[in-house]
């Protein structure tokens, strides 16, 4: 990275609210720093950031990355011009709206595929980075594909989970595979939608500190279900709070 870009990526299982968490984190930064350049990417295949933020990818990553091989059997041979060419479509299709870029990856390689073509793009990715002061990277469920797909250094980790046994008990194996596999500053964890936060002891989980404890939102559950974006939501919801005591955790804010 060749400025002090700060990088927050969000990371656990299935169905604890990465997604709201991300978009929230978005608008907070947006609020926050008016004057930023800040770049949200959804990095899972479901696309499901869009949504929650109200906007509409007209490509993802992906679909660019078989444009630009389909053009590297013919004209495009030179890897600045393979380079050059991607991050070019990159921009004209990346949408802005709200005081932020949106960028999606969209459906995955295949397991086992280390096909050149995805290193430029990760390579391309890359330097988008260094346009942008703030990049939120909503990942999918495990740790490996922020670190293979997206970024290989990132500043910010944050852990999701819910208030499960089971949904903590992970935490500690996400943490492990991170330090395995990511380069990261700050670690955090947020468990979200608790249903008895009293419950939760001590300051870290699983080896990892705990940076906000949110109660399950009425108020997003419902602009979920009306298919609102978060900047619909009010400012002082239970989501809204708990993303930011969670960014000044972590010294993002």
């Amino acid at each position: 990275m060749g400025k002090d870009t700060k990088i927050i990526a969000l990371t656990g299982k299935g169905g604890v609210g990465k997604t709201s968490l991300s978009a929230s984190i978005v608008r907070i930064l947006t609020e926050e720093y008016p004057d930023k350049k800040i770049l949200a990417i959804d990095a899972d295949p479901a696309v499901g950031l869009s949504v929650a933020l109200g906007v509409k990818p007209e490509l993802t990553l992906d679909e660019i990355r078989k444009k630009v091989a389909e053009d590297v059997t013919g004209k495009l041979k030179d890897t600045q011009d393979i380079l050059a060419e991607a991050k070019y479509q990159l921009y004209d299709t990346m949408v802005e709206k709200n005081g932020f870029a949106f960028l999606a990856i969209g459906r995955p390689e295949s397991a086992g595929c280390y096909c050149a073509i995805n290193t430029y793009l990760r390579k391309v990715i890359e330097m988008l980075v260094d346009d942008f002061d703030y990049v939120v990277i909503d990942g999918e469920a495990g740790i490996e594909q922020i670190n293979r797909r997206v970024l290989e250094k990132v500043t910010h980790l944050i852990c999701v989970s819910d208030q499960s046994r089971k949904g903590l008990q992970i935490i500690e194996t996400i943490k492990n595979v991170a330090d395995e596999l990511v380069m990261y500053d700050k670690i955090g964890l947020i468990v979200n939608r608790a249903p008895l936060p009293e419950k939760i002891e001590g300051e870290e989980i699983g080896g990892v500190p705990v940076i906000s404890v949110i109660k399950q939102d009425d108020a997003m559950t419902e602009n979920d279900i009306e298919g609102n974006s978060v900047f619909e939501l009010p400012s002082d919801t239970i989501i809204l709070k708990g993303a930011k005591e969670a960014l000044k955790n972590l010294e993002v804010i």
